[in-house]
């Protein structure tokens, strides 16, 4: 494992963001930039890499507080950023999204909304398609139905629940999945209406209803018990 500090020694952190990629030149730059004002205003930012070959890792080294690497798979590398993290919060970001503005002081009051311990935004999907919105919509309304929370909706957790729940499990997909339901057993989530707004390009690419249909089998099956690295053989043949 490799790391890069800029942070200040022993300085505390109320929100630590921790960004995991792969190959993600094109995103992590306007990533990591629509991410400067919370910085500014405090949180720490963190890019965990699981082994890009192109230019991800220069790009985040210019800017953020923390880069690391990690074996590849986003459960490895979200717990490596876990590890190093400094803040009280941890908030748990794709490359492809983007949060809503002042994310950090909304994230404060939900949390201090009922004593909750972890959340999630709701979702917009970027894109041209006419049923994006519904996908987002059903995926909202699905997530405050059962608690589950995906990781395209920028999960947030107090530290003290993140290692209570056990963190990540070491499964090649669906470890969102797997961390909300054991959240669940510390409470419900914090359901922010305010939107993260996530890249609708693997949408676009294969077929709306193709890749809606398909998630929805993956998951079905993995709640049935399917092994998560065959569904991750799957998944991956989509992308």
């Amino acid at each position: 494992m490799d790391a890069r500090l800029t942070r200040d020694a022993g300085r505390a952190y109320p929100l630590s963001i921790i960004v995991p990629c792969l190959n993600e030149a094109e995103e992590i730059g306007e990533a990591l930039d629509a991410l400067a004002p919370l910085r500014q205003r405090g949180a720490e930012l963190i890019v965990v890499d699981g082994g890009s070959t192109d230019a991800t890792l220069a790009l985040a080294r210019a800017k953020a507080d923390l880069v690391l690497e990690a074996p590849r798979g986003r459960a490895a590398q979200m717990n490596c950023g876990a590890e190093h993290a400094r803040g009280d919060v941890l908030l748990f970001l794709h490359a492809d999204t983007r949060l809503p503005a002042a994310a950090d002081v909304l994230i404060r009051e939900g949390l201090g909304h009922k004593a909750r311990v972890w959340g999630r935004f709701d979702v917009h999907i970027r894109g041209r398609h006419p049923l994006l919105p519904v996908v987002a919509a059903m995926m909202n309304l699905r997530s405050r139905w059962t608690g589950i929370a995906t990781g395209d909706q920028a999960v947030f957790v107090t530290r003290g629940a993140f290692k209570r729940a056990g963190e990540f499990p070491s499964i090649a997909l669906m470890e969102d999945i797997a961390l909300s339901t054991a959240l669940m057993r510390e409470g419900a989530p914090a359901c922010l209406r305010q939107q993260a707004s996530t890249s609708g390009r693997r949408w676009e690419k294969h077929g709306v209803l193709r890749t809606m249909l398909l998630m929805w089998r993956l998951r079905l099956a993995y709640r049935l018990g399917a092994n998560p690295d065959k569904l991750a053989l799957e998944y991956a043949a989509h992308k």
